[in-house]
């Protein structure tokens, strides 16, 4: 059985830092893209951001350029989010996920593109 257990949230003041881990069993996802998503209270889940199988190629939401990277560790089956800088909006449950088709680079920043989820982890920023 798929799994993928997000970790690493927890509450932090602006302008603090948190690395978040993804940590998939059941399958091995060396070759297919992962991505991050987050879903703030009352709204609908958005990109974050994404890496493909290689690391060569990530795409992030213009709200986290230059604050957050996004990495992977293939022989672990992880992917991991780098935040920082982080800001009172950055507040949210954070997703990790496996693209729905295995592609060599990043093709897709919505939801409907990736198959397997977690079960989120909580970012919380106060100002």
């Amino acid at each position: 059985q798929v799994q993928l257990v997000e970790s690493g949230g927890g509450w932090v003041q602006a302008g603090g830092s948190l690395r978040l881990s993804c940590a998939a069993s059941g399958r091995t996802f060396s070759s297919y893209v992962m991505g991050w998503f987050c879903q703030a209270p009352g709204k609908e889940r958005e990109f974050v951001a994404a890496i493909s199988w290689s690391g060569d190629s990530t795409v992030y939401a213009d709200s986290v350029k230059g604050r957050f990277t996004i990495s992977r560790d293939n022989a672990k089956n992880t992917v991991y989010l780098q935040t920082n800088s982080l800001k009172p909006e950055d507040t949210a449950v954070y997703y990790c996920a496996v693209a729905r088709v295995r592609t060599p680079v990043v093709v897709t920043t919505s939801v409907n593109g990736y198959e397997y989820w977690g079960q989120g982890t909580q970012v919380t920023v106060s100002s």
